[in-house]
């Protein structure tokens, strides 16, 4: 069992930075595969950014590529979501999820690929 705490979110400006983080329980988080998803007000949720096992891979969604950079800490159970240049379409509920893959380490970015979800944090960009 995982557990997913996001922090983080807040109120910016349009132009501003965030960085979110997510904080996992557990003793395997170096093989799980992290994500992040968002759900702004009136619209299904969607993926935004995930990294495999290593820091090496990571994968981005198209309208947010340049701009947001996903990261972890293995040693700190930790991943991260760094947003730059935010825009007021960013606003959402950012969701963290965790994948267990012991034996493949592709990124996943389908949400039922996703074995663990936090509760959310809120990001608000005012324009």
């Amino acid at each position: 069992q995982v557990q997913l705490v996001e922090s983080g979110g807040g109120l910016v400006q349009a132009g501003g930075s965030l960085r979110l983080s997510c904080a996992a329980s557990g003793r395997t988080f170096s093989r799980y595969i992290m994500g992040w998803f968002r759900q702004a007000p009136g619209k299904e949720r969607e993926f935004v950014a995930a990294i495999s096992w290593s820091t090496g891979r990571p994968y981005s969604a198209d309208s947010v590529k340049g701009r947001f950079t996903i990261s972890r800490d293995n040693a700190k159970n930790t991943v991260y979501l760094q947003m730059n240049s935010l825009k007021p379409e960013d606003t959402a509920l950012y969701y963290c999820a965790a994948a267990l893959s012991p034996y493949n380490a592709n990124v996943r970015t389908l949400q039922y690929e996703y074995d663990y979800w936090g509760q959310g944090t809120q990001v608000t960009v005012s324009s």
